[in-house]
């Protein structure tokens, strides 16, 4: 079974996009005559993908090994931090298997809100009004 293998190199002291314009035709080279059965190169903000193709991978380490795509991946523009290889498509695509989909959500999938708690008047602690300076009717002055 065919798998995709992707080659990410991202920006660093100099534009992955010199790098991928330096490198481009013998990274093609190299993939096509070790039997890729297809390849793309895409750019994006981050710097370049090269995704290639290949029928087993065996040819993948084949093509990995050679000095021309060994230099080409040691001159990346960060040997450290700005190269990624691995197997399957790059960047945001999807896996290589697809995923189960989810159960669609339901009434009972949303948490409901906590109840307010009760609130009781403790009328042990009330005293009675103070009747000092009170009306002739024993009502509080106002």
């Amino acid at each position: 079974m065919a798998e995709w293998w992707s080659i990410e190199v991202l920006h660093g002291d100099f534009s992955a996009f010199m790098w991928q314009k330096e490198h481009d035709s013998t990274m093609i080279e190299a993939a096509l005559t070790n039997g890729a059965l297809d390849g793309k190169w895409h750019a994006d903000r981050w710097g370049v993908a090269f995704e290639v193709l290949f029928e087993n991978e065996e040819q993948w380490e084949a093509f990995r090994s050679l000095p021309a795509v060994r230099a080409a991946l040691d001159a990346v523009p960060d040997p450290v931090n700005g190269l990624l290889i691995y197997r399957g498509r790059g960047g945001g695509a999807s896996s290589r298997k697809p995923r189960k989909p989810k159960p669609a959500p339901a009434a009972s999938a949303v948490a409901l809100p906590e109840p307010p708690a009760d609130s009781y008047l403790d009328v042990t602690e009330i005293s009675a009004p103070d009747l000092v300076g009170a009306g002739t009717a024993g009502r509080p002055a106002v």
